[in-house]
C-alpha cells in the first residue's frame, strides 16, 4: 500500500576507516605478485587493495568488480561501462555518503532491514535460493552476506538522502523559466509527443456496517493482545493488508511533511511513545497505529491495515449503477463532467469533472509513449468524447467500477511557452538542479580528503577528483 495522496515518490561495498584530512594526493605503486610457475616477469597479477579514499570511505579494486556484478544481477547491461566510469560513480557515491554523515543525515536500521528484505526477495526470485545468492556474491555464509549487504544498502540510502537534500533545496521562479526558454534556439526547441487528457467516474461497492464492525473488532483485539505482551510487529507481518510495510512489521518513519493521507498523520501525531491508537478509517481501510519513537519532528511507528470485504450483492449493485451512468451520458441526459462531479465516488477527481492528474508531471496531460500501459490499453482506441465500457478494478483487495473518456487529444508539437509551461518549467528546474549538483561536487571535493592511486589516476573523470 502507498499511504500517499494521489497527487504525490549502485549499491556498493562499504568499509569505514578513519583517515586524517590532508590536501596532498599521493601515488601508491601497484602491489604485484609474480608467479613462480609459468608466469613471465612482464606479466603482473594485481593484488586487490585500496585504489581510492574519499573522506572516511575506502574503495577497493574489487569494489569495481562487485559493482559490475550488482548491475548484472539486476538485469542491467555493463557492456559499455568502463572501469574508470565505474570508479567515477563509486567516488560520487562515497562523497555523497561521507557528506551525509557530516551533515547528520539519519538512516535507521529498520529502514535498511526493510530494503534488504525487498531486495533479497527479488534476488531469490531471480537466482533461485538464498544459497545461490550467497554463492553468487562469493560470500562464506548467509550471515556474512547479510552483514555485507546491510552495509551496501546503508551507504546507498545515505547517498540517496544526500542527493535528495541537494536537489530539494533547488527552487525556480517563473522569470527563470522564461529566461531558460528564451535561451533555446528555435531550431533546438524540444518536440513534445502526442498527449491526451483523460477523465474517469468511479463507483465503489458499498461495505455494510456489519462488515466494517468486524474489522474494527478485530483491530481492537490486536490492540488488546499487544497491550498484554504480544508483538505488534508480528501481528503486522501476519495480518496487515498493506504490502508496502508487511515485510517490516508495519514500520514507517514520517514527519508532518511526509505525504501520507491526512487522517493517518492526524492520528499518528496525536499519540505518545508506546501508545496504540483506536481503529480509525482512511481511504485505504481501517488502521491501528503504535508509535515506537519520537525523535524531534520525526516519529517511527508501526501500523496494521485491514480492509472490509464487500458482498456479491454490493458488487452487483455498483455494476448496475455505473452502467446506468454510462447510458445517461450516451443519451445526452448529463455530461461526463457533470456525472463525475455529482455521481463519482472518488473525491480526488470528482471536483475536476473526473480529470486524471499525471503523477509524473502533476498536470492533466499524459504523453502516450510514457502512459501507464494499463491506462493506455483502456483509452488508446477511444474517440474523443466516447465513454469506455465499465470495468472492474481491484487494488489491495478493494473493488471499484470505472468508466473512462478522452477529453482532449494533443498532437505532437514543438514546445510552446504558453501551452507547455509545466513541461518547460520541469526542464528548467532539472537544468538548475544539475548545476547545483555540479557546484556541490566542486565545493565538497575541495574540502574533502580524496586520494586515487596507481593506474586509476590516468582516468578521465567528469569531476575533478584529482584536484588539478
Amino acid at each position: 500500500m502507498k499511504l500517499l495522496n494521489p497527487k504525490i515518490i549502485l549499491p556498493f561495498f562499504l568499509l569505514l576507516f578513519s583517515i586524517a584530512i590532508a590536501d596532498a594526493q599521493e601515488i601508491i605503486k601497484d602491489t604485484v605478485v609474480v608467479s613462480k610457475t609459468g608466469v613471465k616477469p612482464s606479466q603482473r597479477l594485481k593484488v586487490d587493495g585500496v585504489i581510492a579514499t574519499v573522506g572516511d570511505y575506502l574503495i577497493l579494486d574489487s569494489d569495481i568488480d562487485k559493482s559490475f556484478l550488482e548491475i548484472s544481477s539486476q538485469g542491467g547491461s555493463v557492456k559499455d561501462i568502463t572501469r574508470c566510469q565505474m570508479l567515477g560513480k563509486l567516488l560520487e557515491d562515497k562523497l555523497y555518503a561521507h557528506q551525509a554523515i557530516q551533515d547528520s543525515v539519519k538512516v535507521s536500521d529498520a529502514e535498511i532491514k526493510g530494503m534488504m528484505d525487498d531486495r533479497l526477495n527479488y534476488m531469490i526470485e531471480q537466482i533461485g535460493s538464498m544459497e545461490k545468492v550467497v554463492q553468487y556474491y562469493k560470500k562464506n555464509s548467509e550471515e556474512d552476506f547479510r552483514s555485507y549487504f546491510f552495509d551496501v544498502l546503508k551507504e546507498q540510502k545515505l547517498t540517496t538522502e544526500m542527493q535528495k537534500k541537494i536537489v530539494d533545496a533547488v527552487e525556480i521562479t517563473p522569470e527563470e523559466v522564461r529566461n531558460f526558454f528564451k535561451t533555446i534556439p528555435a531550431a533546438d526547441l524540444p518536440v513534445f509527443g502526442s498527449e491526451m487528457e483523460v477523465a474517469q467516474i468511479v463507483i465503489k461497492p458499498q461495505v455494510t456496517e456489519a462488515d466494517k464492525q468486524k474489522v474494527i473488532d478485530k483491530l481492537k483485539g490486536f490492540k488488546k493482545e499487544v497491550q498484554e505482551g504480544a508483538s505488534f510487529s508480528t501481528k503486522a507481518v501476519l495480518y496487515t493488508q498493506d504490502p508496502g510495510s508487511r515485510s517490516t512489521g508495519g514500520f514507517y518513519k514520517m514527519n508532518r511533511k511526509t505525504p501520507f493521507v491526512k487522517e493517518f498523520k492526524d492520528v499518528a501525531f496525536s499519540l505518545g511513545e508506546g501508545e496504540i491508537s483506536e481503529p480509525f478509517e482512511t481511504s485505504f481501510g481501517y488502521h491501528i497505529i503504535m508509535v515506537e519513537k519520537i525523535k524531534g519532528q520525526d516519529i517511527e511507528l508501526r501500523h496494521i491495515l485491514l480492509t472490509p470485504s464487500v458482498t456479491d450483492d454490493a458488487v452487483k449493485e455498483a455494476k448496475e449503477k455505473i452502467n446506468l451512468i454510462k447510458k445517461r451520458i450516451e443519451d445526452k441526459q448529463i455530461t461526463f463532467a457533470e456525472a463525475a462531479r455529482t455521481l463519482s465516488e472518488e473525491k480526488e477527481t470528482k471536483v475536476n469533472g473526473g480529470a486524471l492528474i499525471n503523477p509524473k508531471t502533476q498536470d492533466t496531460r499524459f504523453e502516450l509513449t510514457k502512459m501507464d500501459p494499463d491506462l493506455y490499453a483502456k483509452v488508446s482506441n477511444l474517440k474523443e468524447g466516447e465513454v469506455s465500457i465499465p470495468y472492474l478494478e481491484e487494488d489491495q483487495g478493494k473493488k471499484t467500477f470505472k468508466i473512462i473518456t478522452v477529453t482532449n487529444r494533443i498532437n505532437e508539437h514543438t514546445a510552446d511557452y504558453a501551452k507547455d509551461y509545466i513541461k518547460i518549467k520541469d526542464l528548467a528546474l532539472k537544468e538548475k538542479q544539475i548545476k547545483a549538483i555540479a557546484k556541490w561536487f566542486d565545493e565538497k571535493i575541495k574540502e574533502t580528503y580524496i586520494k586515487i592511486v596507481g593506474e586509476y589516476r590516468d582516468c578521465s573523470f567528469t569531476n575533478n577528483w584529482l584536484k588539478k
